[in-house]
């Protein structure tokens, strides 16, 4: 994103911030998705984390809806009728239901619920949204509505897992001291997709084209 001109006043990032410092990472402190891949950590702007990362805190960010908000930075989504954004989401998922780091969960029918209010409030001109999870399709699958300016790829339908990618076994494997995959196959590809291709002329058709092939 910050290759593609954005700031970081303009990006909000939610992670439970679990991984850099886990006793199990062989790189303490940095983060890899790719078996040659340098540091993916460092610089990240954390704006919630921990307990922080929950769907109450996620549905007030997205509304710009900063009373709402417990923890964290503040920081919301305080767009206007003009502007574009940008949603990736990646946790375990189920039917109709996605993960949280704390409980509860968020439902499919929730999230649908939140973009339309935002749309009704005439907060954004498109949102595209791209959803890593285990049975993805469903959390918009017969939910989202076709006039609300939201465009939304999964990592797999409504009724089949998501893949990992850069495993230990496959090719190309991580470095030998991981015993985990690196990454998501299906976030993997569009943010490789992103590294090699202009996004200020890239569609989403055309990614999602690649992505999917």
């Amino acid at each position: 994103m910050k290759k593609g001109g954005l700031k970081d006043e303009n990006i909000i990032v939610f992670m439970y911030d679990d991984i850099a410092h886990n006793p199990e990472n062989p790189r303490p402190g940095v983060i890899i998705n790719h078996p040659q891949g340098g540091d993916v950590y460092a610089g990240v702007p954390k704006d919630y984390t921990g307990k922080e990362v929950n769907v109450k805190n996620f549905f007030a960010v997205l509304l710009g809806n900063k009373t709402a908000v417990s923890g964290g930075n503040g920081k919301v989504v305080d767009s206007g009728p003009n502007d574009h954004i940008f949603v990736f989401y990646s946790d375990h998922g189920g039917p109709g239901v996605l993960g949280m780091p704390t409980y509860p969960y968020l439902y499919g029918d929730d999230l649908v619920d939140v973009l339309k209010k935002k749309h009704a409030a005439g907060t954004y001109k498109s949102l595209v949204f791209y959803l890593e999870a285990c049975e993805s399709g469903s959390i918009f699958e017969g939910l989202l509505p076709n006039d609300i300016g939201v465009y939304a790829t999964t990592a797999s339908n409504a009724e089949e897992s998501s893949w990992g990618t850069y495993c230990p076994g496959e090719y190309p494997s991580p470095p030998p001291e991981y015993d985990t995959c690196l990454g998501d196959l299906y976030s993997i590809s569009w943010m490789e997709d992103s590294d090699v291709h202009n996004l200020r002329t890239e569609s989403l058709k055309q990614q999602y084209n690649l992505v999917s092939t």
